[in-house]
Formats: C-alpha cells, structure tokens, sequence
C-alpha cells in the first residue's frame, strides 16, 4: 500500500483527488496486465480449437448481440451518478430505492428482449445474416438462442458494474473482466483436450463464463461489502426511474454511436468479404488498441473527479490533470508507432501464420488510435462536466454516416477489408478536434450555446 502511495504520488502528484484516482489507476493496471495476458493467450487457443472461418463466425455474432448492451437507456449512469450522491448524504434507504429499481427497470426490458427474441428467431435466417452456407442454419439458430439469453443476463447482472463504480472502487470492477477470461481460457482449453471442433460448444464457454463471474460478483458483494443497499423487491418504485434516466437517455445515444462504429464494422465485413476478414479485423484491432485500453484505465478513473473538481470551480486542478494526461498521451502514441513498424512479427509470434494484416489497415488502425488518444482527457473532462449536447449530436452524425463511409471505402473506392477502419478515421476525427476546443472553451469561462450545455 505505501509503494503504491509513493508511486500515485510521484506520478500524478499527493491533491487527495487525485492520489484516490492515481491508487486505482495503479491497482487497475495490475489487473489489466493479467487481463491483457489472458485475452491474448484466449485468441490463439480459439483458434486452433476452431479455425478462421468459424471463429470469425463467432466474432460476428457478438457484435451483432452487443447491440443490446446499452439497451437499458442509459438507466446505468443515471443509477452510477443518483447513488454516488444518495451515499454522500448517507441515504441508505434511497440508495436501496436506486439500486432495487434499476435491476427492476432493466430486467424487464431483457426479459422482455428474451421473449421477444424467442418468438422471432425461428423466422430469422441466420446463415444468410452470417453470410455463410444454408447447411449451418439449423445449428446457428440454436446456437443464436441459447447465447442471446446468457447476453441478455450478463447485461442485467452487470449492473453490479455500476454499483462498484458509484462507490469509487473502478479497480474491483476491472476484476472481473480477467476471470472471466480465465474462466473461458480454462474451459476452451478442456475442450481441445476432450471434444472435436464445435462452434456451438466454444460459443456457448465464451458466452456463459463471463455471466458466471458477474452472478458470482453480485451474490458475495450483496452479502458483504453492499450488504446495505442490496436491492430488494420492496424498495422497487418505478417513480426513480425518471429521476435515474438524467443525463442517461443522451449518454445512451452517444453509446449506441459508438456500438454502432464497432458493431457494423463485423458486420459489413462478414457480408462483404466473408467471416474470414472478420477475423483479421479483430485480431488487428484488439493488437492496435491496447494503447486505448492503458489509457482507457487512467482516463476513466477520473470521470467522478473532474465532476467534483468542475462543481468546485477548481479550474487550476483540471488543467494540471489535463497537461498530465497528454504527457501519458504522447508516451502512449510513440508506443503506438513503434507497435505498428513491429506489427507483423507480434502478431506472428502471438497467432502464427494464421492471420496476414494488410499494411493499409495497420496504417489506418494506428491513426484511428492516436486520434482517440489525443481526444480522450477531453473527452473525459467534458462527461465529467455534464456538458455532452454536442456529443449528442456527433454522435447521431456517427450513426448516420458510419455504414456508408464503410462501405464506400471498401467497396466503391476499392480499400477492401481496410476500408471500414479508414471510415473510423474520418468518424473519429472531427470529435478530436471539437471535444478539445469545447474542453479549453468551459474552462475558459466562454462556453456559450451549444458549447455549454
């Protein structure tokens, strides 16, 4: 504990604002570091269990399922934000009240999802969505079934996600992703010991570890540490549910902009190029993206701050925090340029001869990086500040224009597979920009109009 006050300290500098962030930033990166090792080692083990083609097919389907993740119109940040406060006043019962009630709102609208889902499904031809041979039908809509409903699950229990976060301990959120992982690495692994080649099977492990490890995390964490605000039918009054929503039905939009960015992406390759390049992508993307997800862990972590600093007009605090993050910014960018000339030898050594990354993708992936990283203090500052209109409406542009520009890269302009992640350039690229100017504009006092609210 005092290495990691030392640490924090020397890094980020001893403000009790941040030397809370920098502790969980440092714990995080622990874990993270396991996370990374393990997701790593998963891909290849998948591989050889399957093969490209039906890993790919995979891959597909869970993105074209990730589309209900923010389903819950936006109910968790309004849950993350309404009990932060209701546990600075000490308010247990309201706290009971918030939580109860949104595991209420969102379970009613996946189950009402799930019953939907299975009414449905029997019409839907998934070997044509997946683009693959009409002999697999049969099994791709059992298969379909069975994993659409651990989502559906998995995202209501993940609310517990919220709950950790609303009590400023991001680090035992960050725990959970990692077991889940080494939960799926040890059953994939016993598969290939023991049973032939079978989506079905693989799909089922990587589908269903995750909701384990989320059932698990809010069983002991209700019985133990939130014992006190442990939901209950009781406490369960739809009228929160309003007051939950907040800022969430905006946040939703812009999440929804980006599932849409990364979701369409699988699957306007599967269509137009096969499952096979939907492996590549993937692969390319997760070994292009760790930069994003190192500065995801610290940037994130000081969302609740920079909203504390901005209600106490500590303006000095949050320009210093800014200039700190860009320094880790452009540490993180030269990692990223270095990463992109070793590329083929990494990704060699991690899946073999199994994936070839075009040098159009790489190049287009790593500018896609170093804009996000450029963006996301920014980025963050302004969620923290509550001022996201503009984002709203960026967002909406995103949704708008993401397939098409996908489209006409890949296929009009003959870009290929590359295409899609030249789209998200030219997506991403004018937020970078604005999100930096709005962030100097509310810090400067001139913020008017669109730029303040």
């Amino acid at each position: 504990m005092i290495l990691i006050d030392k640490i924090s300290n020397k890094i980020l500098g001893n403000n009790a604002r941040t030397a809370k962030a920098g502790k969980n930033i440092l714990y995080s990166f622990f874990i993270k570091g396991y996370s990374v090792i393990i997701q790593f080692a998963l891909v290849p083990l998948t591989l050889h269990y399957l093969d490209k083609f039906h890993y790919g097919i995979w891959l597909t389907l869970a993105s074209l399922l990730e589309w209900f993740n923010f389903f819950d119109i936006g109910i968790g940040h309004g849950l993350r934000n309404k009990l932060a406060e209701a546990l600075a006043q000490d308010d247990i019962e309201l706290c009971k009240t918030y939580v109860s009630t949104a595991y209420a709102f969102v379970a009613l609208i996946f189950v009402g999802f799930i019953i939907i889902f299975c009414l449905i499904n029997p019409f839907l031809h998934w070997a044509s969505i997946l683009n693959v041979t009409p002999a697999l039908g049969d099994e791709l809509r059992a298969l379909v079934l069975y994993v659409f409903i651990f989502f559906c699950l998995r995202f209501i229990f993940n609310l517990i996600s919220v709950v950790i976060y609303a009590n400023q301990s991001p680090a035992l959120n960050n725990l959970m992703g990692p077991l889940g992982s080494t939960l799926s690495f040890a059953a994939i692994y016993i598969l290939t010991k023991t049973t032939p080649s079978s989506l079905f099977g693989a799909a089922m492990v990587l589908s269903a570890s995750p909701l384990v490890i989320l059932i698990l995390f809010n069983f002991l964490l209700f019985n133990t540490k939130y014992k006190h605000i442990k939901p209950s039918f009781k406490f369960v009054n739809f009228k929160y549910a309003h007051a939950l929503l907040g800022l969430g039905v905006q946040f939703f939009v812009i999440q929804m902009s980006i599932l849409v960015v990364f979701s369409t992406d699988n699957i306007i390759l599967t269509q137009l190029f096969g499952p096979d390049q939907v492996t590549v992508y993937n692969i390319a993307f997760k070994y292009f993206t760790i930069a994003l997800m190192i500065n995801g862990i610290i940037t994130y972590t000081f969302w609740t701050p920079f909203t504390e600093a901005y209600v106490k007009q500590d303006f000095v605090w949050i320009r210093k925090t800014l200039s700190k993050l860009d320094m880790i910014v452009f540490m993180l960018i030269a990692g990223v340029l270095i990463s992109t000339l070793l590329a083929d030898k990494l990704v060699y050594l991690w899946v073999g001869n199994a994936v070839s990354i075009p040098l159009s993708m790489k190049i287009a992936l790593a500018l896609y990086v170093i804009i996000n990283l450029l963006s996301a203090p920014y980025n963050m500052f302004i969620n923290g500040s509550g001022k996201i209109r503009l984002q709203l409406y960026m967002a909406i542009v995103s949704i708008v224009t993401t397939i098409p520009l996908s489209y006409l890269f890949s296929k009009t302009l003959h870009f290929g597979p590359s295409g899609v992640t030249i789209a998200m350039v030219c997506t991403v690229l004018p937020n970078a920009i604005l999100w930096r100017i709005q962030a100097n504009k509310i810090l400067n006092g001139t913020a008017a109009n669109i730029w303040n609210k």
